[in-house]
């Protein structure tokens, strides 16, 4: 946590977390995960421990949506680029599932 641009944010103890992970499961599927940052006003309950991530094909696609799964929800980080190469939003829908939406940007490279 301590290489993100808010790391100075970050407490002590949360900057040995884990930010990011990722691990491929075959062809097209993917385990994402990432501990939670208390310093960053986190908090792990049930019920706010996973989020279904979708990869899409255009900045577009990310945008339309986006836009569909924020009706009558919550958006909790608007969509915009990332520090990472990625235009990426996350949001909790109107039934109180999270969604991250991400397109990369290096993918058509």
């Amino acid at each position: 946590c301590d290489e993100m641009p808010e790391g100075k944010q970050i407490s002590e103890g949360d900057k040995e977390k884990i930010v990011h992970i990722a691990l491929p499961i075959g062809n097209s599927n993917v385990l994402m995960a990432t501990d939670a940052l208390e310093s960053m006003g986190q908090k792990l309950a049930e019920g706010n421990n996973f989020s279904i991530s979708i990869s899409t094909e255009s900045k577009e696609e990310a945008e339309k949506l986006f836009s569909g799964l924020a009706e009558g929800g919550t958006v909790t980080m608007p969509l915009a680029d990332s520090f990472w190469g990625a235009y990426f939003g996350m949001l909790k829908d109107q039934y109180g599932i999270q969604w991250m939406v991400n397109f990369d940007y290096n993918q058509n490279k």
